[in-house]
């Protein structure tokens, strides 16, 4: 395995300023459909709600994984579009604290900084109301073959709106610059653009799903043909392998992708775990337990730390095990970026 101190990175992707509200227990409901596994938080209208904290942050995908990667060693760049605003100079002064390298940030005097308002409650798993702003405008022109140069890994975020039709001409030009390239496309991403990253995946080394995401993606991969059976579905063994995708085994999707190009799929599935999927077979990783103060971040410090260590050369375990570290750290903070861990943090960590 290589030095991660010694690799450097590019990350390309969203970045926002998130508002943070947490709402005491009394002042919201949550209610579960019987139906459907839908749950919605209830707020009283008209009602001005006492909260117990509002904190600001930046965040977003792009954001968040040229922050994990810097501290875990990688010499990073963060490929991000904001506006030429309060905000945007907020996100270029946070990452240059972070040692991340901002010379390719893009500031736009046209349009917004993209901005999130999370509201937290009890159940700790936020609603997030966005406003992407300049994070949906990246343009094909913008992204030029000298911003790959020397990279060994290129991490690509969940792109939207227009920005999301760069995909494929992003993961090419960083395959051929000889990067390591992973991509952790979102729901939206994958259910508007499907044609695009089964495109993309040509030039890709690492995708990175959640259960929710690989579901969407079957629909559009897996050929029509012969149902799991009811007998392992009915088995004890972690759920993704038990209960499919899209009425058919989770193996014959990871099969289906790797023949696109990936050589590794890890689909995250929540509390219960992660699957990492190679054509040789599929390795499961239970999540492990901390105390969740905010799940958002978690999804991107897993596929982020899990990158950095598959682009060094590290054993897939080696990754689910680094990956789930990290992941844990952010779900005990309120925000997305805190409690990413450093380097010598989480090596002490896979040591115990």
């Amino acid at each position: 395995m290589k030095d991660l101190k010694n690799l450097t990175a590019l990350t390309i992707g969203s970045a926002t300023i998130d508002i943070i509200a947490s709402v005491e227990d009394q002042d919201i409901e949550r209610m579960t459909m019987h139906n459907a596994t839908s749950s919605f938080l209830l707020l009283e209208e008209g009602r001005k709600i006492d909260v117990s904290s509002i904190k600001s942050s930046v965040g977003g995908g792009g954001a968040n994984s040229a922050v994990a990667l810097a501290r875990l060693g990688y010499r990073t760049s963060a490929f991000v579009k904001t506006g030429k605003d309060i905000e945007g100079a907020k996100i270029k002064e946070e990452l240059e604290a972070e040692n991340v390298e901002t010379d390719l940030m893009i500031m736009d005097d046209r349009l917004a900084t993209g901005q999130a308002i999370m509201i937290m409650s009890h159940v700790r798993n936020p609603t997030i109301f966005t406003n992407r702003g300049a994070n949906t405008s990246l343009t094909t022109d913008e992204i030029n073959p000298d911003l790959f140069h020397q990279k060994d890994l290129v991490y690509i975020a969940s792109l939207s709106g227009n920005s999301a039709a760069c995909l494929t001409h992003i993961t090419r030009l960083a395959k051929e610059a000889g990067a390591f390239v992973a991509t952790n496309p979102g729901i939206r991403q994958i259910t508007y653009w499907a044609g695009d990253i089964v495109e993309a995946l040509a030039h890709v080394d690492l995708l990175s799903i959640n259960a929710v995401e690989a579901e969407q993606l079957a629909l559009t991969l897996l050929p029509k043909g012969q149902p799991i059976s009811a007998e392992r579905a009915a088995s004890d063994g972690p759920l993704l392998l038990d209960r499919g995708l899209g009425g058919r085994s989770f193996e014959s999707f990871v099969r289906e992708v790797c023949k696109l190009g990936p050589k590794i799929v890890l689909v995250t599935n929540g509390a219960e775990g992660a699957y990492a999927g190679t054509s040789d077979g599929i390795r499961f990783h239970p999540a492990g337990k901390a105390e969740v103060v905010n799940t958002a971040g978690a999804g991107d410090a897993f596929a982020t730390t899990l990158s950095a260590y598959a682009a060094a050369g590290a054993e897939l375990e080696t990754c689910l095990k680094a990956a789930t570290e990290n992941a844990l750290s952010v779900i005990a903070a309120p925000d997305t970026q805190s409690s990413l861990l450093r380097l010598q943090e989480l090596q002490a960590l896979l040591r115990a």
